[in-house]
């Protein structure tokens, strides 16, 4: 009885030993612990892969974003420059010592021919500030505005440069030297200023930068946000480049488009601005003696002052009707 007993016992003990080490691996519970432990592993690498691109993501965004705050805090000290900004910006050389004693003699040019002419002292102390203020910085704006439609006729093509020599695996320093010595003026002598500021350190988005301050235009200000932007995040800078070029031809012939179709209204404008002087000259032809007591006597030069100034302000508001900005 006491073997059967003991034999019942160790029959037991290797069925509990069986069961313990063998069952598993045969039902595959073993296997089904090892899948999921092998599942909860790839779960916390894929967690901290997303976390490393969303981290990596959002360095990226907070750089883009930096980089455009500085633009913006650049864009807003380009809008009232000193006078030595505007002389390079209307592609003059001379100093601002220079550009005042033009000024101071324009202003006493203007008083000496108004009070030679015998206008009096009440027209002609007015002419100081028109010469001495108006007409110097008239010029300025005039002169600027011509660099400018030269710089934005030539832009394009000078992107189309750097896009080709990018494909073709030169430098950017070096299209941009390129585009430096064959483009002509004023894109010429701003990527000159460009690789020259390449040259003494500086990096080509901080150089592409300043160019805005010389040429305050928003195709200027484009390109130096996407050289900013592709240097800050990376990415295909000939495809980056080749999205602007398109960008600015497309607003080239929008420009032209608008200006065509407002050719109308300028041309109204023109005329009515132009009648006054028309019937004065008429009626000068045919009674001199009805129309010379506007400058001969001193109720005329009164009417003859307060027209003109009334005759500048229709001006000025028709020409801010018709000058569409876009």
């Amino acid at each position: 009885m006491s073997s059967a007993a003991f034999a019942f016992l160790i029959t037991v003990a290797v069925a509990g030993v069986l069961y313990v080490f063998i069952y598993p691996m045969i039902s595959g519970e073993k296997r089904a612990q090892q899948r999921l432990k092998e599942i909860s592993i790839d779960e916390i690498q894929a967690k901290r892969g997303r976390a490393k691109s969303s981290d990596a993501a959002g360095s990226r965004r907070q750089q883009v974003e930096d980089t455009l705050k500085q633009i913006e805090a650049r864009q807003k000290n380009v809008k009232n420059p000193p006078i030595e900004i505007r002389l390079q910006q209307a592609g003059l050389s001379i100093t601002k010592k220079q550009f005042y004693m033009f000024s101071a003699a324009a202003g006493l040019l203007s008083f000496a021919l108004m009070y030679m002419s015998g206008m009096g002292l009440m027209l002609a102390i007015p002419s100081i500030l028109a010469g001495g203020f108006g007409i110097p910085r008239w010029v300025i704006g005039y002169l600027k505005k011509k660099r400018e439609n030269k710089f934005i006729l030539e832009l394009p093509n000078a992107i189309d440069v750097i896009v080709r020599g990018v494909k073709a695996g030169l430098p950017i320093g070096d299209c941009i030297r390129i585009i430096a010595n064959e483009t002509s003026e004023p894109v010429k002598g701003e990527f000159r200023q460009i690789a020259e500021g390449q040259a003494v350190g500086m990096s080509l988005s901080d150089s592409a930068a300043k160019m805005y301050e010389r040429v305050p235009l928003p195709e200027a200000n484009f390109f130096g946000i996407v050289l900013a932007i592709q240097q800050q995040a990376g990415g295909n800078l000939s495809e980056a480049l080749g999205n602007l070029s398109r960008v600015l031809r497309e607003r080239k012939k929008m420009s032209a488009k608008i200006k065509a179709m407002s050719m109308e209204a300028k041309a109204s404008a023109a005329i009515i601005a132009s009648l006054p002087f028309a019937v004065m000259m008429l009626v000068y032809l045919t009674s001199p003696g009805y129309i010379e007591l506007l400058w001969t006597t001193p109720t005329g030069r009164v009417l003859m002052a307060g027209s003109a100034m009334w005759m500048t302000m229709g001006v000025l508001v028709m020409r801010k009707m018709i000058n569409f900005d876009f």
